[in-house]
C-alpha cells in the first residue's frame, strides 16, 4: 500500500523460510539520518528543508491511505546516494478505520505524542490517529537544527512528563542563529493537542517551504555586469571580514565561551569527534547528553560531602 513514492523505501522481494521471513529493500547506501547527523552534528536549515518536505510529502502520502506509521525518528528515515531520504520500517503501522482510534503503547519513548501516553496512563481516554505522527515530525525537525532532541532527560519519568506537558523551549544558543519559520512550524506540530496539531498537508503550506518567485524582467547587460562587479567586491569583504573575525575579549571567554558561535562550533565538532561512538539509539546514551552544560546533581552531592569531610578533617586537627 505505500509503493509508488520516491521517499518511501521500495520492497524488492519477499521470501520465506519454516522459521523465517526475508525481506529485500531497496539499498540506501548512505544509510540512517541518526548517523549522518551524529556526524555533521546539526544541519543548516537549507538542509532541514529539503529533509523535512521530502519527510512531510512521504507522511502526507501514507495519511491519504489512513496508514500511521507510529515510529518515524532519525533512525528509520534512510538517505540514498543524493541525500535524499526514504522513509522505512512500517512495523508499528497500520491502517485506520474511518472513525477507528489507537490505544496500544508503542513507538520510542522520545518521539511520543502525549496522546500516546496519555490512552496507557489513564481510562476513560480517548485513542490516539494520525496525528501522532506529526508530533514526531517536529521532534525530528527540532533534533536537525539544535542536533538534540526537545524532550529528554536522564530520568525518564521526568521526560515522559515533559512531554505529556509539552514542554521545551528555544533558549540554548544554538537557537539564537536559527530563523523565526523553522520555530513557528515546530511551534505549530508540538502542540498539547492533537486537533490543534498541523497536517501534513498544511505543514507543507507552511512558508518555511515557500520561495518567493520574481517577475520576468527585461535583460539589461550593463546593469548584470556592474551588479556582478558589485557582488564580487562585496564577498571579497565579506570572506576578508570572516577570516579575520573581531577579537573576543578574555572575560567573555572564561565567563561563558559556549555564547561565542565560533567556539561553541569548534566545543559541539570536538564533542562528537571525540564521543561520537557513544551516542546510541537507546535513550541511556542519547546525543542530547553531550549538550548539558550543567553538573548532574549526584556529582553535586559529591562536592559537598567531599567539602564537609575536609572542614571535618580540618577541625579536628
Amino acid at each position: 500500500m505505500c509503493d509508488g513514492h520516491p521517499n518511501i523505501i521500495n520492497l524488492h522481494d519477499s521470501f520465506q523460510t519454516p522459521t523465517f521471513i526475508f525481506l529485500v529493500f531497496e539499498l540506501c547506501k548512505q544509510g540512517e539520518l541518526f548517523d549522518y547527523l551524529t556526524q555533521v552534528v546539526t544541519l543548516s536549515e537549507k538542509r532541514t528543508r529539503i529533509i523535512m518536505k521530502q519527510l512531510l510529502e512521504a507522511v502526507e502520502f501514507i495519511h491519504n491511505k489512513n496508514i500511521v506509521h507510529r515510529d518515524l525518528k532519525p533512525e528509520n528515515i534512510l538517505l540514498d546516494d543524493n541525500l535524499n531520504i526514504k522513509l522505512s520500517d512500517f512495523g508499528f503501522a497500520t491502517v485506520l478505520g474511518p472513525e477507528e482510534e489507537l490505544t496500544e503503547l508503542c513507538g520510542t519513548p522520545g518521539y511520543l505524542a502525549p496522546e500516546v501516553l496519555a490512552v496507557s496512563m489513564y481510562e476513560n481516554v480517548p485513542g490516539y490517529r494520525l496525528e501522532v505522527d506529526m508530533w514526531a515530525i517536529g521532534v525530528i525537525m527540532y533534533t536537525l537544527l539544535c542536533g538534540a532532541p526537545p524532550f529528554w532527560h536522564r530520568k525518564q519519568m521526568q521526560m515522559l512528563r515533559m512531554i505529556m506537558e509539552a514542554k521545551y523551549s528555544f533558549g540554548t544558543p544554538e537557537w539564537d542563529d536559527i530563523s523565526q519559520p523553522p520555530k513557528d512550524l515546530i511551534s505549530k506540530l508540538l502542540v498539547k493537542e492533537a486537533k490543534n496539531r498541523l497536517t501534513a498537508t498544511q505543514a507543507l503550506q507552511h512558508p518555511f517551504f515557500k520561495r518567493e518567485l520574481k517577475p520576468e524582467k527585461q535583460f539589461y547587460p550593463r546593469k548584470v555586469f556592474k551588479a556582478a562587479v558589485i557582488c564580487v567586491n562585496f564577498f571579497y569583504r565579506l570572506r576578508f571580514y570572516f577570516n579575520n573575525p573581531p577579537p573576543i575579549s578574555r572575560e567573555v571567554i572564561k565567563s561563558n565561551p559556549y555564547s561565542v558561535k565560533m567556539i561553541r562550533k569548534h566545543i559541539d565538532a570536538c564533542a562528537f569527534k571525540m564521543y561520537g561512538h557513544w551516542v546510541k539509539r537507546g535513550d541511556n546514551q542519547n546525543r542530547a547528553a553531550l549538550f548539558e552544560h550543567s553538573p548532574r546533581d549526584d556529582w553535586k552531592n559529591v562536592s559537598l560531602n567531599t567539602k564537609t569531610q575536609l572542614m571535618e578533617i580540618k577541625s579536628d586537627l
